[in-house]
Formats: structure tokens, sequence, C-alpha cells
């Protein structure tokens, strides 16, 4: 992976409430430095979120960039967050990205290209996990997650969101849409992905009163913390 050491990986973590100024503190102390703040609702039932030891609902989001080789550098440091009770209660996903502005991109490199003082280590990309993202109207969350736990989901998380220039996409469209929508994401095996999407679609998509869009992407490394 030597060529793609300075490509820019994105890390998606959902997390207890609360807890995310103390998560980006850590990341920042792994130099990781470039850091989106949200809040979403979790949408497991309460006997599943005390399974996976998620805690409660209300979630912080976080979106964090950095370059391949710090997420090389701080795999290790991650993953002794499994076995360490942190209180954090949730999951980091890193998803690469494919293309990024020049200038931002520079940013972030500059920001993590600094000496490495904790213990050396590598990130072996697994590709098991995808990410599903579904935007629906507001409204049909609770459908969209009965009919993708059918498909063997076991929860998600959903954020509160807004289309913006809605009238231009209209046309294409050949119909109104809402702005009001709401963005449910769904950590998934592969094994599973597929069925999800398929199901999901068929009851929600664009063409229904739900005026959902569907995709995914995959996901190179999930640690719990």
């Amino acid at each position: 992976m030597k060529n793609n050491d300075s490509r820019i990986v994105m890390l998606l973590s959902i997390i207890q409430r609360g807890k995310g100024g103390a998560y980006i503190k850590m990341l920042q102390d792994m130099q990781v430095n470039v850091h989106y703040q949200g809040v979403g609702r979790g949408t497991a039932s309460s006997e599943m979120m005390d399974i996976l030891g998620l805690g409660s609902s209300d979630k912080d989001i976080m979106l964090s960039f950095t370059t391949y080789k710090t997420m090389e550098n701080i795999a290790s440091e991650l993953n002794k967050l499994v076995g360490a009770n942190m209180g954090y209660n949730g999951l980091t996903m890193v998803i690469s990205t494919s293309a990024f502005s020049k200038i931002t991109a520079e940013i972030i490199k500059k920001a993590s290209d600094k000496e490495w003082k904790g213990e050396g280590g590598s990130m072996h990309s697994e590709y098991k996990y995808s990410l599903i993202l579904i935007s629906v109207n507001r409204g049909y969350t609770d459908e969209v997650m009965q009919v993708a736990k059918k498909a063997g989901a076991t929860g998600g998380t959903v954020i509160k969101a807004r289309l913006a220039e809605a009238h231009m996409l209209e046309a294409y469209a050949n119909t109104t849409l809402n702005e009001e929508k709401e963005i449910v994401s769904i950590l998934a095996p592969n094994s599973i992905r597929n069925q999800i999407l398929e199901d999901v679609n068929r009851e929600f998509g664009l063409k229904t009163e739900a005026q959902g869009v569907v995709l995914s992407v995959p996901v190179d490394k999930v640690f719990k913390i």
C-alpha cells in the first residue's frame, strides 16, 4: 500500500450522545485533526442496543478525515479500545474516498504529517461490510427499518437532512420532491447487503411516496469502541 499512503480516508464514528468531544480529542492525539460533528438517532430496539452495548438511542456522529498512512499507524491503538471499556458505546467505520478537492486534501495531509510516537501497525482492509445509506421523506424511517430488519439488518442511525435545490432535480425525476429528508445509515455484512438494498428500494424507491434513494459504499474496516 506504499503508493497509497497519502490517499484520504474517512472515519465515520457513531457513538453515545455527549461523548463526541472526548472522542475527537482522542483522535486529535492520534494526529487525526479534521472533523465534522453532528447528531443522530439510533433505530435498534432497546433489547438489541443492550446486546450490542450501544447504550441510549441518541448518537453523536463524526466524520473525520486523515491519510491512509496515519490510519495504518493508529489502527493498533483503535483495536485496543475494543477490549477497553472507554464508554463511547459505538462504532468507527473506515471508508476510502475516491476523490477530494485538492486544497482540502493538502490541508488534511499536512495535519496528518507528523511523527508518530505510538506503536507501529498496519491496517488490513477487510471489505466484509458495507455502509447502506437510505434517504427518504421524513416519517418513513421506522417502516424502512422494518423492511431492512426482515432482510437481516440489526439496526441503524437516522440523520435529519434537507434536500438542497430540490427544484433543480424535479425536472429529471418528473415529480415534486419533498425537501425534508431523513437519512438512514445501516452497517451490514456484504452477505445481506443486496437483499436490503433490493427490498428497501422496492418498497420505498423514488417513485413511491417515500421518494427514497438507496446506495451503499464498501467499508475498509470496522472498530467497535
